[in-house]
């Protein structure tokens, strides 16, 4: 699986215990079982492994298919498949038998595998192992091209066979494999969303039954036009448009056979919404809301998808394995603080809170704050963001961590922002900072913010708001000691509205760096 990206945000996951009973609900896994246990203690097949006709026809009525319908006999020989390739179910079919029996005639036989054994001791692991070999299989099927639906009359009335097609099933299961990542990634960046649908959401696992809203679901035209516009394009061309909505097509094709995989929710474009945008060469123009089309009723018409919890999981395992860096909340929890610092400057802001909290748990307030005081000093480009998330992680705790703080009042580094969290919750007899102490720490979370990409409209207004507060500002921020002043002071230049200010911001970059200089002299 192709993983991007390869640096994902964290997802918060249920126990394995829950996953695994979610596992074993799921109609794709329900299925293989319930025929490896009807299978038992041997069923007789041909040589590929199928069943005979009349086999099909009771494995169909056992699985409460109807067996004379053509729908229920392929999702029967569907599931019968998955319980062959998961291990379910084993072949016993000797070579020779495999190589000379005619079609459709019994060369062997099959019987309960290694899988169910494991299946059936109990193992949450090794429950939801099976489950994501079984969701594999269908996501092969999902990239392989249906070959009875393509195949189609050429002009002159000759078939055309599936080497004449434009069909590469690498670059289609490349494809799924990245719009999954990137449905993955939405999510795990939406704060609304904990572990996809789950107990109390109303879905069942890879129901698709029930309308999918809120909760994380990601509108698929989000999700097409993530794999198709590009970052810098503010405003999608004709073209553009044209594309996503071929892709939200393939998506949408891709997505209903992976319903019943437990991997995720979906519901499916609204036909009607198809036919009205049939062009006059029968081919879709443009599908997808316009700014008319804001309220969630009508943009669920044009599909919504999220992962299920097993597909939070199950994604993720897929991830991993193929290289990406895809954490799970809980996993900083046990270790120092500054391993905590590092990674939380690169989380969501809801994630981070939510790890941080966790870390917290389990550690006395006043201890946790001398550790993470201790892990944010430093000079180095990456020290201010971890100061900042310092400060955001301190504010989750009580005025037991306040001895921690008051240690810290003199520290250049620190002081600072112990002040600002002692003021905070109304602390007596905190010191007044000095003027150096301000600009310093001014400087410092200027750095953390511009480091950590914030909205450039919003900045360039606290920089503003900051000038506007303060006289002579520049002469003063320029001789603060700060790593980070010339590039600080350089920025404010660039994205400071007025002129005037943003000339003396530059000039101001200049003087600090010509005293840097000096310095370094």
């Amino acid at each position: 699986m192709s993983a991007s990206p390869l640096v994902l945000p964290p997802v918060r996951l249920l126990p394995a215990d829950d996953l695994a009973r979610l596992a074993l609900a799921v109609p794709l896994l329900d299925r293989a079982l319930r025929l490896t246990r009807w299978a038992a203690p041997h069923r007789q097949v041909d040589a590929m492994g199928e069943l005979s006709d009349a086999d099909l026809q009771l494995a169909a009525a056992e699985l409460g298919l109807a067996e004379d319908d053509e729908a229920g006999l392929a999702e029967t020989a569907q599931a019968w498949d998955v319980a062959v390739d998961t291990g379910l179910l084993a072949l016993e079919i000797e070579e020779q038998a495999e190589e000379f029996t005619p079609d459709g005639e019994a060369a062997g036989r099959a019987v309960p595998g290694e899988a169910y054994a494991r299946i059936t001791a109990g193992d949450p692991r090794e429950i939801l192992d099976v489950w994501l070999a079984a969701a594999e299989c269908v996501l092969a099927e999902a990239a392989a091209p249906d070959v009875e639906s393509l195949r189609h009359m050429t002009d002159d009335g000759d078939r055309m066979l599936l080497d004449d097609l434009d069909w590469d099933p690498d670059e289609e299961a490349e494809f799924l494999d990245t719009a999954l990542a990137n449905l993955y990634a939405l999510m795990a960046m939406d704060e609304g969303t904990w572990s996809g649908s789950g107990p109390g959401s109303g879905l069942g696992p890879g129901s698709g039954a029930a309308p999918v809203t809120g909760g994380g679901a990601v509108p698929l035209p989000v999700l097409a036009a993530s794999l198709v516009v590009p970052d810098e394009m503010e405003q999608p061309s004709d073209a553009v448009l044209e594309e996503v909505t071929e892709v939200m097509l393939r998506l949408d094709d891709h997505f209903r056979l992976l319903a019943p995989t437990g991997l995720l929710d979906y519901q499916p474009v609204d036909e009607a919404l198809i036919e009205e945008a049939e062009g006059e060469d029968g081919g879709p123009d443009h599908l997808g809301p316009t700014a008319d089309d804001l309220d969630l009723e009508e943009i669920s018409r044009y599909g919504m998808v999220r992962l299920t919890p097993l597909g939070l999981h199950g994604l993720r395992e897929r991830l991993s394995d193929a290289g990406a860096h895809a954490p799970v909340l809980g996993d900083l929890a046990a270790g120092p603080a500054a391993e905590l610092l590092n990674a939380l400057t690169e989380y969501p802001d809801h994630s981070a809170r939510a790890e941080a909290e966790l870390w917290l748990a389990d550690r006395k307030p006043a201890e946790a704050a001398r550790e993470l005081l201790a892990a944010s000093r430093g000079d180095d480009q990456a020290a201010p963001r971890r100061r900042l998330i310092c400060q955001q992680t301190l504010t989750l705790l009580g005025v037991e961590a306040e001895p921690a703080l008051r240690e810290v009042l003199d520290d250049r580094e620190l002081g600072g922002l112990a002040r600002v969290w002692l003021t905070e919750r109304g602390a007596s007899d905190v010191p007044a900072p000095d003027a150096a102490m301000v600009f310093w720490l001014t400087i410092d979370t200027l750095a953390a913010q511009l480091d950590a990409d914030d909205d450039p409209e919003l900045l360039a207004e606290l920089i503003r708001d900051l000038v506007a507060r303060h006289d002579g500002f520049f002469e003063a921020a320029w001789r603060v000691g700060h790593p980070a002043t010339a590039d600080v002071l350089d920025a404010m230049g660039r994205l400071h509205p007025d002129r005037k200010a943003a000339k003396e911001a530059r000039k101001a970059a200049f003087k600090a760096r010509s005293r840097e200089g000096g310095a370094g002299g």
